[in-house]
């Protein structure tokens, strides 16, 4: 590998695999797709930043691939026969960034944060919708109550939301909502620079000796430090990784992938997301997808496998639910269960009133043009969504007569869009690692993210019923109720793709993989740099 230019970026040097053998240059250059809009764990959105939340923050505990959970900073926990006390012995060897001691009373103090009004009222309406209070024990142990039995909880415990903010750094952040350097946790690494739009620079944290259960070694992270260059342009971080700029690159495009895979010096890997796929959700709120008959349309005018074809070049994978496939609630049941039909699509649409087609060849109707609006935050745009978009609005145009408008504007202008009802298609994927969270956000009638702004009791009644216990199998019924009614029956959600996240690296990076609960990429505390 070549020794990087200082004026660029940190140097590389060659280390041990332990930590006490490591050298003070013992730097990784990693190039990154999106900038974090925040670095507040707490209030943390975006899938493709999740990378970064835990190498500053750890949570109280960890979530397996199998969904079975494991000691992280609270060693264990024990839960009253009737699902409303969780009591947590924790670690009393831990210490946030700042000196501050991690104990009862800063769970505590993290858990009340999220009663502070508009802090972050989605969480506060899905994940801790049951929470009641939280007292301290002893120095070590406290005890949560809860209204009512929950079944998403410990998945709450397990997921960035629960990172540990240092409370005097809560109280003392000059920007909460943002985060940044002052902004501390008690994590492998620490944030000390951010340069918007270039670098997140992380050293490593010398007094951290309490990773999760089933990390791949004990102690202070291998790397002394790591830069996140923030690099947007696939070709860009393609470059920057096979000139030797950078060690690691996420975000790998579909069209540079065999080139990749062909260089000898570099690796691949790849893994699906858990949450929801992407998909595109329909507003009910207005004309035209107040009628289930144009939505269907939409649907039937476009031909999912040919688009990802040519967006992905094979590397996609379809999805047929509003509920990706990593997920133990995926409803197989609906594979194949809607194919592109392009004659029952204009048939649906004629029959909807749309018969007319003006000099453009897009129908309409009382003199209106059929036309669907989406507005999407640059900051939520990865995996070329934007190309996939544009391939869509061909297709919904050529084979159907829809104009299919895409416009990609600022977080404000995207969240003004959604505020004022002026759009007709939301474009949506979650990363939560229990798909059940997403469900209630995006289709209860109460949902913080619900776009469709359909109402059905009977959806509501089992996303309720599924929240409230912890039989998997029972979650895993009802949730297919939830799913076949949206996709299929209703048809108010049209998945797409199930997103993945894909490492590219030199192959003297070890230790690079993906969380096991969320498929997102881990963070670095394993990674360290071969001789």
């Amino acid at each position: 590998m070549k020794r990087l230019i200082p004026a660029l970026l940190l140097a590389v040097a060659a280390c041990g695999a332990q930590p006490a053998q490591t050298s003070p240059s013992n730097a990784l250059t990693w190039a990154v797709e999106t900038q974090p809009i925040t670095f507040n764990p707490q209030l943390w959105a975006q899938n493709k930043a999740r990378l970064l939340v835990f190498n500053q923050f750890d949570a109280l505990v960890s979530k397996a691939e199998d969904g079975s959970f494991r000691p992280w900073l609270a060693k264990s926990w024990k839960v009253s026969g009737d699902g409303l006390t969780y009591t947590l012995d924790l670690r009393d060897d831990v210490t946030f960034h700042d000196g501050t001691p991690f104990d009862a009373a800063s769970v505590k103090a993290n858990l009340d944060q999220f009663r502070v009004s508009g802090y972050n009222p989605a969480v506060a309406a899905i994940q801790l919708r049951a929470f009641d209070k939280a007292e301290v024990v002893s120095r070590y142990q406290l005890k949560i109550t809860l209204r009512e039995p929950d079944g998403l909880f410990l998945d709450f415990l397990a997921s960035p939301y629960s990172g540990q903010v240092s409370p005097k750094s809560l109280k003392s952040a000059k920007n909460l909502k943002f985060g940044g350097p002052d902004l501390v946790g008690t994590g492998p690494f620490i944030l000390d620079r951010f340069v918007q739009g270039q670098e997140i620079h992380y050293r490593r944290n010398l007094a951290y000796t309490w990773p999760p259960a089933g990390a791949a070694h004990q102690g202070p992270a291998y790397l002394s430090e790591i830069t996140y260059r923030l690099l947007p342009e696939a070709a860009v971080r393609v470059g920057a990784l096979t000139s030797g700029q950078v060690q690691v690159i996420e975000g790998v495009p579909a069209t540079e992938v065999d080139l990749i895979k062909k260089d000898s010096d570099l690796v691949l890997k790849t893994s699906l997301n858990s949450g929801t796929a992407y998909s595109y959700y329909f507003n009910t709120s207005h004309a035209p997808f107040d009628d289930k008959r144009v939505r269907e349309a939409f649907r039937e005018a476009v031909d999912v496998e040919a688009v990802l074809r040519s967006v992905y070049q094979g590397t996609a994978t379809r999805a047929w639910s509003i509920v990706g496939k990593r997920s133990p609630f995926y409803d197989a049941a609906l594979e194949g269960a809607y194919t592109a039909d392009l004659a029952k699509a204009n048939t649906l649409l004629d029959a909807a009133g749309w018969k007319q087609h003006d000099a453009e060849g897009y129908r309409v109707k009382d003199g209106k043009r059929l036309t669907v609006r989406e507005v999407a935050a640059s900051a939520f745009v990865r995996d070329r969504r934007d190309i996939l978009a544009q391939a869509i609005q061909a297709q919904v145009k050529q084979n159907a007569g829809i104009d299919f408008q895409v416009k990609i504007v600022d977080q404000g202008a995207a969240q003004k869009a959604l505020d004022d009802d002026q759009y007709e298609l939301f474009g949506n994927s979650r990363g939560d690692s229990d798909a059940g969270a997403a469900l209630n956000l995006l289709l209860s009638e109460r949902g913080a993210i619900n776009r469709t702004h359909f109402s059905d009791p009977e959806v509501d009644k089992w996303l309720a019923t599924a929240s409230a216990t912890t039989d998997q199998a029972e979650r895993k019924e009802l949730y297919a109720k939830v799913q076949q009614s949206t996709v299929a029956g209703n048809i108010l959600v049209f998945p797409l793709y199930v997103p993945a996240d894909q490492i590219a690296a030199h192959r003297s990076v070890q230790g690079l993989g993906f969380d096991p609960a969320s498929g997102t990429p881990a963070s670095a505390y394993d990674v360290r740099i071969a001789t």
